[in-house]
């Protein structure tokens, strides 16, 4: 999402969740319950947790496929009008920028605001350079910013499952951790070891 567009709803974000404070209080203060969420997820066998393992320590010198503690939720869009198309490009772990494994989100936001979980949350998805080792992605199916924020139905679903995993992760607001994907390299989260990917 562009800069304004992302600075619209970090506000949201802000006036909905509590100033920093433990886990517990943040919890007991929001009190956000879970949005409906589909579960739909695309296979993700031994070989390809072995690809992301191989990726994790390649680009972030991590030698794991798990997601572990994450502290960046970062907003995508899809490229395309419905969620089939995404779900497809995910679940064929096609080789993307010329490795393995292929791309991924934890979560597809469907136009009529449906939410669909495609990975768990407690496995590195592909989708943003330097940011996947800590990074929850969200993709909102669109091909611009603005087919995604001028549907109502589309962001209030994008903004509940947003406020709803930086409850149940303990995420704050501030320091770049709720992003669009341009944003990532302002993120004081951001790694990467290979070069050619900074």
């Amino acid at each position: 999402m562009n800069a304004r567009k992302l600075a619209a709803a970090a506000l949201v974000l802000s006036l909905v969740l509590p100033p920093a404070g433990s886990r517990a209080e943040s919890r007991r203060a929001l009190a956000m319950q879970q949005p409906k969420i589909v579960v739909k997820l695309i296979p993700f066998g031994s070989k390809r947790m072995r690809q992301t393992r191989a990726y994790a320590k390649r680009h972030y010198g991590l030698d794991t496929w798990q997601l572990r503690d994450p502290e960046v939720i970062v907003e995508l869009h899809t490229g395309s009008n419905t969620f089939e198309p995404a779900h497809r490009l995910f679940a064929s772990n096609t080789k993307h920028l010329g490795e393995y494994p292929g791309s991924c989100a934890h979560f597809v936001i469907d136009e009529n605001g449906m939410i669909y979980e495609v990975v768990n949350t407690e496995i590195i998805c592909r989708h943003t350079i330097g940011l996947n080792w800590t990074a929850i992605g969200v993709e909102n199916v669109g091909t611009s910013d603005l087919q995604i924020t001028h549907n109502s139905r589309h962001m209030n679903a994008s903004l509940r499952l947003t406020v709803w995993l930086m409850q149940e992760y303990g995420i704050s607001i501030g320091n770049g951790n709720g992003i669009g994907h341009a944003g990532s390299l302002r993120s004081r989260s951001y790694r990467e070891r290979v070069a050619a990917y900074r």
